[in-house]
């Protein structure tokens, strides 16, 4: 709404328009996000059609889409996880050791853990419930032996938050914490991948692995 585009009357929109509005943003944002803000328009182009009595074509169409990035494959490598786990024990911020290791056993997303509150955890059946996820459904994460015994040592704020951290924060311990461990190229998104992929190592099949992660294919 905020891009001139949106002003334009749809009778003088043209599909050079969207077109120009996907190269702008190209700069701004990843291509993954510009294919999605490309869908969200040409969505609103086509209930105007159908359902609000608007004429000519979906114009959105007509622009091609930014390229898929390559999905990334990172997994920890030989020696990085001791490497890693020992320099998040090493940081000054009691709560990025436990956010850390939980997110290898459990693959939930970094704003998932940051928004866990202690009343969404329970000991006793060894889950955690997450009612707000990426994917707008809810879901309850079961608590390996591992992620069960850091859920019950490690240290409650007043808060009531599991990790009372910011987002801001946790991105500049995480790239302090791999500079430590001399790791490269390691996002705090591919612990999502690297959990995922030991679910599927210990046995699960895909349908127990994704009731676990939340992924819808």
């Amino acid at each position: 709404q905020r891009h001139t585009v949106s002003a334009l009357p749809l009778g003088k929109l043209k599909s050079f328009h969207i077109a120009q509005y996907r190269d702008e943003r190209l700069q701004q944002v990843s291509p993954a996000t510009v294919r999605k803000e490309l869908q969200l328009i040409s969505h609103a182009l086509d209930i105007g059609r159908r359902e609000w009595g608007l004429s000519g074509r979906n114009l959105a169409i007509d622009a091609s889409k930014p390229k898929e990035p390559k999905g990334r494959d990172r997994r920890l490598e030989l020696g990085e996880e001791k490497s890693l786990l020992n320099a998040v024990n090493q940081s000054q911020n009691i709560w990025l050791a436990p956010l850390v290791e939980l997110a290898i056993e459990t693959a939930m997303r970094r704003g998932e853990l940051l928004s866990i509150e202690w009343s969404d955890v329970d000991l006793d059946r060894r889950t955690i419930h997450l009612e707000n996820t990426k994917n707008g459904s809810p879901r309850t994460v079961p608590l390996s032996t591992r992620a069960l015994e850091i859920c019950t040592v490690m240290p409650r704020d007043i808060s009531g938050g599991m990790f009372p951290l910011a987002a801001a924060a946790l991105r500049g311990l995480w790239s302090r914490a791999c500079k430590r461990a001399n790791i490269e190229n390691l996002h705090f998104h591919d612990l999502r991948h690297e959990a995922t992929s030991r679910f599927f190592e210990k046995g699960l099949n895909v349908m127990e692995a994704a009731a676990i992660t939340g992924h819808k294919d």
